[in-house]
């Protein structure tokens, strides 16, 4: 079958190969993809350099729905959710965990040591087809679009940094660095908790990107480069800043934007990634006894409560995706969000 690899840890080493239909392993099931979504990591691997070629090659994409097409031995055990041939499931990240350490025995197992996701060091869904562990499948209801579930994950990870690692209350004012996916499901999420005042903040090339904020709600939007911030912030509330921040950027920058405009003890929550490294003083963080949180991936409870949602029509994905694709197109999809002309692209197999 066709799958999308990175062969080589330098950019550009990406390319569709031919690879084995994976082979079944108990608990688990082949899962035919019926869309899997691009993120901003893909786009990385394929224009960046990784640190390392350990996990090489590997087929990539994490976000991912599609329908079972075999189920494994033991797949389903004694767990009260069974699953079938044919049903039509999303399936979450983390591909391997170790069960056994302290981290996962507690549930959080999104920050296991030993975790191993899909596209990274597990092949993942830029295929037609993915061996799935049946501890990663959510079913997804009648109605709801296995196009739109396919994008279960972003929204999973909005919604574990703005709902679950955060405090939003009704009436907060948000501010969100960085209007990609993340930073636009994050404005999304802070509105869903009942935020009051919405901002979202980013580059003179992400004009595009901020005007989708304003049509998705954000009640300001902030060219960094030609606006100063703190300006702004100062003019909402009572002007010491807003309650929360949520980092979805990925530059070491936003850190310090994120401490100008946080208000005495309110929080900043880092979802973005960023290898750059920090050459900014973290006093004001001390000085304003704010809380400094990060954010990473997500359980099982934010699933069905992310699925809740799409299914209930209460979040929308549908204004993030600018290009759907088949397969063998996926350089546009690729090259589209690198360039900047769409937020999200969606491939299917």
């Amino acid at each position: 079958m066709a799958a999308v690899v990175q062969y080589g840890p330098q950019a550009g080493e990406v390319e569709v190969r031919d690879v084995p239909v994976p082979e079944l392993a108990d608990g688990t099931v082949l899962l035919r993809v019926a869309a899997v979504g691009v993120c901003g990591t893909d786009v990385h691997q394929l224009y960046h350099t990784r640190k390392s070629s350990a996990g090489l090659p590997v087929t990539l994409g994490h976000e991912f729905a599609g329908t079972i097409a075999m189920v494994g031995s033991d797949a389903n055990g004694s767990d009260s959710v069974v699953f079938r041939e044919g049903d039509r499931v999303v399936s979450e990240t983390a591909e391997s965990i170790c069960g056994a350490c302290a981290y996962c025995r507690a549930g959080h197992y999104n920050v296991c040591p030993h975790r191993r996701g899909f596209g990274f060091r597990a092949n993942g869904a830029m295929a037609a087809y993915v061996r799935v562990p049946v501890r990663c499948l959510h079913h997804v209801p009648d109605g709801l679009d296995i196009g739109v579930a396919a994008l279960a994950e972003p929204c999973c990870v909005a919604y574990n940094a703005v709902i679950e690692r955060s405090a939003v209350k009704p009436g907060d004012s948000v501010l969100v660095l960085g209007p990609g996916p993340i930073g636009l499901l994050s404005l999304a999420m802070a509105r869903l908790s009942g935020a009051d005042t919405t901002v979202v903040a980013g580059l003179s090339s992400d004009a595009a990107r901020l005007g989708m904020a304003r049509d998705l709600g954000a009640t300001y939007t902030v060219d960094l480069q030609s606006q100063d911030i703190r300006e702004m912030v100062r003019g909402i509330g009572d002007g010491y800043g807003v309650d929360l921040v949520i980092d979805a950027s990925g530059s070491s920058r936003a850190l310090g934007t994120a401490m100008d405009a946080v208000r005495p003890m309110g929080q900043i929550t880092k979802v973005g990634w960023g290898p750059e490294p920090l050459d900014i003083s973290l006093d004001p963080i001390v000085a304003k006894a704010a809380t400094l949180s990060g954010s990473f991936s997500h359980t099982y409870q934010t699933w069905e409560r992310v699925i809740g949602l799409l299914s209930a029509r209460a979040l929308d994905t549908a204004p993030l995706v600018g290009l759907r694709v088949p397969l063998n197109e996926w350089r546009d999809g690729f090259e589209a969000m690198h360039q900047g002309r769409v937020v999200k692209s969606v491939l299917y197999p």
